[in-house]
């Protein structure tokens, strides 16, 4: 949230906590684009910038993001609690866990090799660079996962999220 929070504050756009989660769960450029998307945020841009963003404006924020994230990314890679024991308690069932993401290939590196030194890892991961960059909400990066877990009927898949765009996938 933070870096979300920090680029736009570097760009004289002061946005709250609650806009800057409000996407969660999107490739990290949709985010950015969906927060210039908000009424209140798309105000402050033209107040500031005299005309309404526009998507070079999405690629300057996105240049500062990436690089702002990669810095901090490991420190925020504990699973949640609970999670390790219900994975555990899942695939004690045969079950298989596949994630989706709205992190890209390269900030995946670094979350899955830290998370798994927390003990936490799916069988397997997507990320929007699996799909052409297209991620949440669009289904595809669960579809990916059930080509490589060999899963054939969509209805055996359940999907679980912390986010609205998580859900909406």
């Amino acid at each position: 949230m933070n870096v979300f929070v920090d680029i736009f504050k570097n760009a004289g756009l002061d946005v709250t906590m609650e806009e800057a989660r409000a996407p969660m769960g999107m490739l990290k450029i949709d985010h950015i684009r969906a927060m210039l998307t908000m009424p209140r945020i798309s105000s402050l841009w033209e107040e500031q910038y005299g005309r309404p963003f526009n998507e070079e404006d999405v690629e300057k924020l996105y240049a500062e993001f990436e690089p702002a994230l990669m810095m901090s990314l490991a420190d925020y890679t504990g699973p949640i609690p609970g999670v390790i024991e219900t994975v555990e308690a899942l695939r004690n069932r045969g079950l298989k866990i596949g994630s989706t993401t709205g992190y890209t290939d390269t900030m995946m590196e670094v979350v899955t090799a830290n998370a798994l030194k927390k003990g936490y890892g799916p069988d397997f991961h997507v990320t929007p660079d699996a799909t052409h960059s297209i991620g949440r909400p669009y289904p595809y990066m669960i579809y990916r996962n059930m080509e490589k877990l060999k899963l054939a009927a969509s209805w055996k898949v359940v999907k679980v999220g912390d986010t609205t765009s998580n859900m909406q996938e």
